[in-house]
């Protein structure tokens, strides 16, 4: 078959809301861009089990402790199968890895700010995993197959780590006026750059309405975050909590709620590694590569006495 006739059965493909699968043919630009957000999507599930890895010895209650280590244990596991799903694209795990520790590949923007205490890692799995499954349950439908397949799995344990988040939350919002204090300190903190979590603006974002053309995203950056306003404002409102934008407000008009500017150089300053924490993330991410080296050597090793042993019989 000629590019063009492959690239003709890719398009009808696309349109008929048909996987596509590792083996079949694709463009060179669509692998890329696969690679490129599937990667970033596996370093965000890596890079985020540091800031609530942190308080595992500091929960408050043993219970909270166990929880939350299978919490950080599952993040693991995501990031297993989205690296694993790249892999199916012609890349190899240690390859993005490393551009990771080099920076030349990012992770979610959220991960660069840091838990102060407790009501922190309770807000993060409300309302960063919420974001999350807001982004993620759409992506159940992405136009590559093993993409999707991943997905569903890592949507099913985000939506226990979010109803965690929440539980947690309310039990502080039902606490004392420290422990109120403590909460609405961690939701002023974390509100605007989990809002940033979707990307930018439609406009200024550079692979949004490609993705979309190609189906690997179903809604678009602004939709997305929309969609977790209005979700998430109730919610607030029933934990007599209040989110840090004077202009919030819902609109009868539009049925949804409007919201003030997001300041978008703080995001982008993040992006380019200024964040509060973007030295401590990747420092720890290198650290364990490196002293975790003889783990790979020793699998290497056993996987070639393993494919000897079987070429042999």
């Amino acid at each position: 078959m000629t590019t063009n006739s492959l690239q003709a059965h890719f398009d009808a493909k696309i349109a008929a809301d048909l996987s596509i699968e590792a083996k079949d043919w694709m463009p060179d630009a669509y692998r890329q861009n696969l690679i490129r957000q599937i990667g970033q999507h596996a370093h965000s599930e890596i890079v985020g089990m540091l800031p609530e890895a942190n308080w595992i010895t500091r929960a408050p209650t043993l219970r909270r402790k166990a929880v939350l280590l299978a919490k950080v244990q599952d993040e693991a596991g995501h990031g297993l199968y989205l690296y694993s799903a790249a892999e199916t694209l012609g890349c190899t795990r240690q390859d993005i890895y490393q551009k990771l520790l080099n920076g030349k590949m990012k992770y979610s923007s959220i991960f660069n700010y840091p838990t102060l205490n407790w009501a922190d890692v309770g807000v993060i799995g409300w309302l960063v995993d919420g974001a999350a499954i807001i982004n993620q349950v759409a992506l159940c439908r992405a136009s590559y197959g093993p993409y999707a397949r991943a997905m569903v799995k890592i949507c099913k344990e985000e939506s226990f780590h979010q109803r965690q988040g929440y539980e947690a939350v309310m039990v502080l919002a039902a606490g004392n006026d420290a422990q109120r204090a403590m909460l609405q300190d961690a939701i002023n903190r974390f509100w605007w750059p989990t809002l940033m979590m979707f990307g930018p603006n439609d406009s200024d974002s550079p692979n949004s309405a490609q993705s979309m053309a190609w189906k690997i995203k179903r809604f678009s950056n602004d939709e997305l975050r929309q969609k977790f306003i209005d979700s998430t404002v109730p919610q607030l409102e029933a934990l007599s909590m209040t989110a840090p934008d004077p202009e919030l407000i819902w609109d009868e008009t539009t049925g949804h709620y409007r919201f003030g500017e997001i300041d978008w150089d703080e995001f982008y300053q993040v992006l380019k590694g200024q964040g509060i924490c973007n030295h401590e993330r990747l420092e720890t991410r290198r650290r364990a590569w490196e002293t975790g080296s003889w783990v790979r050597e020793a699998a290497s090793v056993h996987a070639k006495k393993m494919a000897a042993r079987k070429n042999a019989a």
